[in-house]
């Protein structure tokens, strides 16, 4: 990267810069608090106390219980241990899950994984703004059914999920269900009671926070097996000696993103439109990605016709642009997204998709920076594509 040039942030999807009162109250606790909060002397019980203390500033941010919050290592744990913990500690009620096809891997794997292991696992379609259809839902339901898993919003094209609706559906047919909310939490108001999910995953990492921690909440009295064996942390739900500092930057993270929300959701989403009507009036040949009006307020995804995401993606580092085209997690490898393959997209088109995610600190001048670097970047890559010029030529 060309150092000289200040660095454009565009990829707050796939994670976020710490906030300064965040690494305050991480640093805080490192220093003061060293004990072990399983430990039963007074250094140990100080650990205990903040530790709890954390665990109720979650559950005020989320409207749940503080007893239904159960912390963890990371976004992708948490779905894990939804799904794989509550198909194995409710195996003898039934064996089918149903999911989408635009789910994190950290979903679908876990889904997959199941499935050599004697589920039966119904992945749901999505139209081509990304979503899914309740009559699908509730045609996918059978006696068999016991969870539902549907993502609050997509990782990549930002489409919002009717969550609220579906998982008042899975209640009227007892099924229990479960919202990957790790890329909504921090960016969108989640209320988990008037949500009515039974499990929600979060990442500190995707509002300001550290990486490394995460959180599932569990309705209370919901049977789920541990995930992680061996002592008795999280109620003898999640082993491991708890990371304190971790823990307290996730709760403070969220603290502020939720307190900040109201005044910085209108600016980025305000943002958001300027940049998809800047790239839309300077760039031909492009694919909007997503819903329009139902997608998470910070998120902007197009696929550019004849050239490869890739190669964008390296010239933007070049200009000092971070973007991604896609999840962060499946960055190493060269299929196109999952997820774009699900909206109807070929091959072709969904080679050429960038996803560029914003944050209260995104300026006009920087969006107008990444406009124009794009336009030059991409008119320079298509003079470059012989698919271009055999387009052209026809056209």
């Amino acid at each position: 990267m060309n150092h000289s040039k200040k660095v454009i942030y565009l990829d707050n999807a796939a994670t976020t810069p710490m906030a300064p009162e965040v690494i305050d109250a991480m640093a805080e606790v490192m220093k003061n608090t060293y004990g072990n909060a399983s430990s039963v002397y007074s250094v140990g019980r100080a650990a205990k106390a903040i530790l709890e203390q954390a665990r109720e500033s979650v559950a005020k941010s989320l409207n749940c219980l503080a007893s239904e919050v159960y912390f963890t290592g990371c976004g992708s744990e948490a779905d894990n241990w939804a799904i794989k913990g509550y198909a194995m500690a409710n195996k003898t009620k039934g064996n089918h899950i149903i999911t989408t096809k635009i789910e994190h891997h950290a979903v679908l794997h876990p889904c997959e994984y199941l499935e050599k292991n004697g589920f039966e696992v119904t992945y749901l379609p999505v139209d081509e703004t990304g979503l899914v259809s309740l009559e699908d839902v509730k045609n996918a339901i059978k006696e068999n059914t016991i969870l539902i898993s549907v993502m609050y919003a997509n990782n990549e094209v930002g489409t919002i999920e009717p969550i609220e609706e579906i998982a008042k559906i899975a209640k009227e047919h007892g099924i229990c269900m479960h919202t990957d909310a790790v890329q909504a939490v921090g960016a969108e108001p989640i209320d988990f009671k008037a949500l009515g999910v039974d499990m929600l995953s979060l990442s500190a990492h995707k509002f300001n926070g550290p990486k490394g921690v995460g959180a599932l909440i569990i309705r209370k009295g919901l049977r789920i097996a541990p995930f992680m064996h061996g002592g008795a942390q999280e109620r003898s739900k999640r082993a491991g000696t708890e990371n304190l500092a971790g823990i307290v930057g996730l709760s403070k993270a969220l603290e502020l993103a939720v307190s900040n929300l109201a005044d910085k959701q209108p600016k980025i989403r305000a943002m958001r439109d300027y940049l998809i009507s800047e790239i839309e009036k300077n760039i031909p040949y492009i694919r909007f990605n997503g819903h329009r009006e139902k997608r998470l307020s910070n998120n902007v995804n197009f696929c550019f016709r004849y050239i490869e995401g890739e190669s964008l993606l390296l010239m933007l580092d070049i200009n000092g642009i971070c973007a991604s085209s896609g999840s962060a997690c499946t960055s190493g490898s060269l299929d196109p997204s999952h997820v774009l393959l699900a909206l109807g997209l070929p091959h072709e088109i969904a080679h050429g998709s960038l996803r560029l995610t914003l944050s209260a600190q995104t300026t006009k001048e920087e969006i107008d920076d990444t406009v124009s670097a794009l336009k030059e970047i991409v008119h320079r890559l298509r003079l470059m594509s012989p698919i271009y010029d055999m387009s052209l030529e026809q056209q």
